[in-house]
């Protein structure tokens, strides 16, 4: 039996103070037909507990799960293999059931984890410092932003064609109540190489700009020597913040801060975390030690106690659970500590020459599979250099293959035309990513399917 604590008048004052006539006007910014009106079709009113499971089972029985078949799925979000070790630790009592440590002194291990943590992503991404993780890529995204924000005291922000439309969208919706103009710009499949878009970023800076966001890889594989941008950035005055959604490319391609980045942000979901229908994820988020104390989120530091031995503290804590809001530089910086862990135990596992051995597979593979690919009758490779994701253009629609492969029990990549349903030149693309979980008959496999759906 629920607990309902409030009683119709409690609700109608609550209501009052808000200044709504009803609890349906809480809900006024979502779409109608994002909303509900009845129960949900195919699940029963009334039924036993056995009845309820034969059911919600035989709806699951209908998804097309990772690893059943050939997958090729990315855009963000990559099927790796994760070793058991991983999560037989992340499962022991002291670390599953533990929470943001707000008495370090009681709580060392869990600090400690966090500061292995950071000075892993510090590593990973060429930068000074790093915080104690974030929600998810796209929020550190829009964090970065806003500390770009703070630091240059500029309000435009020029975002790459090629930054993820969901990361775009989170941008989009944040920068309303923050009054921050964003120059966003659509990706083009007409050449393999990213250099229209840079040439764009570099003519859109100026003396307005407080940061320009790229991705790198970006959403069509796109990798990229950001050098010259970054010296462009700073010329004037501006900050440079990279997004970077696949942590394995690092093990292969320059690290962005040694390419000049003042911000990195990113996804860390490859490395120790599942799929998991899409979260939860982690965030990481690093930048330049003159710049930290402008970085949102949370920091372990080390230090000694009073017997000499050593310790961990939380150094800084700018988030509003911990100070007053309005000193606070984010509220919504999330500390993913479980997937922080997992994140760091698999990295631990691997080691640099492991994660430079997976980086090589990775993109070998991907390689092998562009060529194959590319030899199917009317399909085209559209990227340059790529790591392990790659954007191929068909002859037709993209959007009604990808259910067609489906169909055949392959999950063949993203269609362009699902990303960016408003542009109609992007709906013969496909993106195609392929990892140490992809086989040689995966590829083959798709190669024959794909050539059938194109008939």
């Amino acid at each position: 039996m629920r607990y309902l604590p409030l009683t119709p008048d409690d609700r109608q004052a609550m209501l009052a103070a808000v200044g709504a006539g009803s609890i349906d006007e809480l809900f006024c910014d979502v779409p109608e037909a994002a909303r509900l009106s009845g129960p949900i079709e195919g699940l029963p009113n009334h039924a036993s507990e056995l009845s309820v499971e034969r059911q919600l089972g035989r709806l699951a029985s209908q998804n097309l799960v990772a690893g059943e078949g050939p997958f090729f799925l990315g855009c963000g979000a990559y099927r790796h293999h994760v070793p058991a070790s991983v999560d037989h630790l992340i499962q022991r009592g002291e670390f599953l059931t533990s929470y943001t440590p707000y008495q370090p002194e009681i709580a060392q291990g869990t600090v400690q984890a966090l500061f292995e943590f950071q000075t892993q992503v510090a590593r990973l991404y060429g930068c000074d410092v790093a915080n104690a993780s974030m929600y998810d890529g796209s929020t550190a995204c829009w964090e970065a932003i806003g500390m770009a924000r703070r630091i240059t005291r500029r309000g435009k922000a020029v975002l790459s064609a090629g930054l993820h439309p969901h990361y775009v969208s989170v941008c989009r919706t944040m920068a309303k109540f923050t009054g921050d103009a964003l120059d966003i710009a659509m990706p083009e499949l007409t050449d393999g190489r990213p250099g229209d878009d840079m040439a764009r970023l570099l003519g859109a800076i100026d003396k307005d700009t407080s940061c320009v966001v790229v991705q790198n890889p970006n959403i069509l594989g796109h990798v990229a020597d950001l050098s010259e941008l970054a010296e462009a950035c700073h010329k004037a005055g501006a900050l440079l913040i990279v997004v970077v959604t696949e942590p394995v490319s690092l093990g292969l391609v320059r690290s962005p801060g040694e390419m000049g980045a003042d911000i990195v942000v990113g996804e860390g979901q490859s490395l120790g975390v599942g799929l998991n229908f899409g979260g939860p994820y982690v965030g990481l988020f690093a930048t330049r030690d003159k710049y930290v104390r402008q970085m949102p989120g949370r920091l372990a530091g080390e230090t000694v106690d009073a017997d000499g031995k050593r310790g961990f503290v939380l150094t800084l804590s700018t988030r509003e659970q911990h100070i007053r809001r309005e000193k606070a530089t984010s509220n919504i910086c999330t500390n993913s500590g479980l997937c922080a862990l997992a994140f760091s135990i698999h990295l631990t596992l691997l080691g640099e020459t492991g994660l430079r051995k997976l980086a090589a597979i990775n993109h070998a593979g991907a390689v092998a599979a562009a060529e194959r690919l590319a030899k199917v009758p009317g399909v085209e490779l559209v990227n340059g250099a790529f790591f392990n994701e790659f954007t191929l253009r068909l002859p037709k629609e993209a959007r009604p293959v990808v259910h067609a492969l489906a169909e055949d029990g392959i999950l063949g990549g993203v269609s362009l035309g699902r990303l960016y349903p408003r542009a109609a030149d992007l709906a013969n693309g496909l993106v195609v990513a392929v990892t140490e979980t992809t086989s040689t008959d995966d590829v083959e496999e798709l190669a024959d399917a794909l050539e059938e759906a194109l008939a």
